[in-house]
């Protein structure tokens, strides 16, 4: 009894593993069939004189010509006649500072805008409400007061 169950089971696992090799082939054939219509793909696109992808060709009436002496890479050069004095320095107010913690908040006087100041960037001691002069620099959240003195 023993012996025949197992040759059932081998033969019913070698007729699944027939049924699934044929159905691949049907996958495969009608994948063929398919490619050879020409249904799947990739349909043409265009891009647009704005940059915008489109499925119409584009009209040759709008073609602009450039030169390529008219392209300009890299930094403008500086007129002598347009150099603008660009002071770093500014003035402003302390609004708060924690003496024991070591970081306040500068009011600048031109903006109204309200800078973070760490101990690491004073050169002066201050305390709230004394005027100041500092320099911006970028910090991990934004701009910080640096170089802060205190005018006397």
């Amino acid at each position: 009894m023993g012996r025949s169950q197992q040759t059932y089971s081998k033969s019913e696992r070698e007729k699944k593993r027939i049924k699934k090799r044929e159905e691949k082939q049907k996958k495969k054939d009608a994948r063929k069939a398919e490619a050879r219509e020409g249904s799947g793909g990739i349909p043409m696109a265009y891009v647009d004189f704005n940059g915008n992808l489109v499925d119409t060709p584009p009209d040759p009436s709008m073609k602009v010509e450039i030169e390529a002496e008219d392209i300009v890479l890299g930094i403008p050069k500086k007129e002598e006649g347009d150099e603008e004095e660009f002071d770093p320095v500014r003035t402003g107010k302390v609004s708060f500072y924690d003496s024991s913690k070591g970081f306040g908040f500068i009011i600048d006087a031109e903006n109204n805008e309200k800078y973070f100041c760490h101990v690491s960037g004073l050169i002066d001691e201050i305390a709230e409400n004394d005027k100041v002069t500092f320099e911006l620099e970028r910090g991990m959240k934004g701009m910080n007061a640096v170089k802060v003195t205190l005018v006397q």
